[in-house]
């Protein structure tokens, strides 16, 4: 009998802390839900924190439509800039098109097009400093780099974007002077179209500028048996002629 007493004390002291804790995690998953709920509330012009799960569930249903509409608009007025600045650098008013630009990039941050376009406008806007002031240069510089940042950024989230790699190729060559940082753009840009005339020329001078002149001489014969046109022809000859003299000389 004894016993038996002692089983059913055990019992109801079991049963006891087992509705102690379950009332201790109602009231903390309560608290939970109250406090996300004042969150909503907080962030609402309306304001009342819905008390009820089913009043929870429809406070965060309603805002995160909120939140897929904002998301919706924000990818329409990032398309609006970038309409825009397509068109103001069309128009060769190229310090307003990286205005525009930044503010598409600030709502589209992986767009490889929209870094290209940033690239070809820095270049150009650098290219109108001339020296009218004599902090040009400083600004000069700065969208030289800007430009070849948007280019390099460009070919991160687009590998095969040929584009930025041909951009990239003529703003060191022309642009920086630095021809052999041209090269490796132009070799793998001309491993996807391989029939760009132009960029061979681009990639022979850098390959003469470099003084390798043994791959600037394949890739001028190349451009003769691939090229259709007299003037194209008789202009890669010439400087074939010319590369062949400083050897033989």
């Amino acid at each position: 009998m004894k016993r038996l007493k002692e089983i059913l004390t055990g019992i109801l002291v079991i049963a006891a802390i087992c509705i102690l804790f379950y009332f201790v995690y109602q009231n903390v998953n309560t608290k939970t839900h109250r406090d996300l709920a004042k969150r909503i509330a907080e962030l609402s012009p309306k304001g009342g924190p819905p008390e009820t799960i089913d009043g929870l569930r429809k406070a965060i249903a309603l805002y995160e439509d909120q939140i897929e509409r904002n998301v919706r608009e924000g990818a329409q007025t990032g398309t609006y800039w970038k309409i825009l600045a397509i068109r103001l650098a069309d128009k060769n008013m190229h310090n307003d098109a990286l205005n525009a630009f930044e503010r598409a990039i600030y709502f589209n941050t992986e767009d490889p097009t929209i870094y290209y376009l940033t690239g070809v406008s820095a270049a150009s806007a650098a290219k109108s400093l001339v020296g009218f002031s004599a902090g040009e240069q400083k600004e000069k510089d700065r969208l030289f780099k800007l430009s070849e940042n948007s280019y390099l950024r460009a070919m991160e989230l687009d590998i095969t974007y040929t584009k930025p790699m041909y951009g990239i190729a003529i703003l060191y060559i022309f642009e920086l002077d630095r021809p052999q940082d041209a090269i490796p753009y132009l070799e793998r840009y001309l491993k996807i179209s391989g029939s760009d005339i132009s960029a061979m020329f681009v990639l022979a001078r850098a390959y003469y500028s470099t003084e390798n002149y043994t791959d600037a001489l394949e890739l001028y014969d190349r451009i003769i048996s691939r090229a259709k046109d007299k003037k194209i022809k008789e202009e890669a000859q010439k400087n074939k002629d010319i590369i062949q003299g400083l050897i033989y000389e």
